[in-house]
């Protein structure tokens, strides 16, 4: 395998300009987005608040389930449901039932 010298990159003035008023360009889009994110909690809160939520009555966890397709299993509750029908192995070949 050929081994190739390293590359050098030079950083000159302009690239660094450049990457302040993109940088800026972003704080402010950022700025912006949170201002409106603000007001629209606050609207959003309100509407709540007035009774106007999603009106399914779903909460947030059966929504966000819904829209990914993910479907949870109920989780048993008694131990037979979770243990099922178990028969011990013990070590002269029988099989218990206890």
């Amino acid at each position: 395998m050929l081994r190739r010298k390293p590359t050098r990159l030079e950083l000159k003035l302009d690239d660094t300009e450049e990457f302040e008023s993109v940088k800026k360009e972003l704080e402010s889009r950022k700025k912006q987005r949170d201002e409106v994110d603000v007001v629209g909690v606050a609207m959003s809160s309100d509407m709540v608040a007035a009774g106007s939520g999603t009106g399914d009555g779903k909460t947030r966890e059966q929504m966000i389930n819904e829209r990914i397709g993910y479907k949870p299993h109920p989780k048993p509750k008694t131990l037979p449901s979770l243990f099922g029908n178990l028969q011990f192995w013990v070590p002269n070949g029988h099989i218990t039932d206890s």
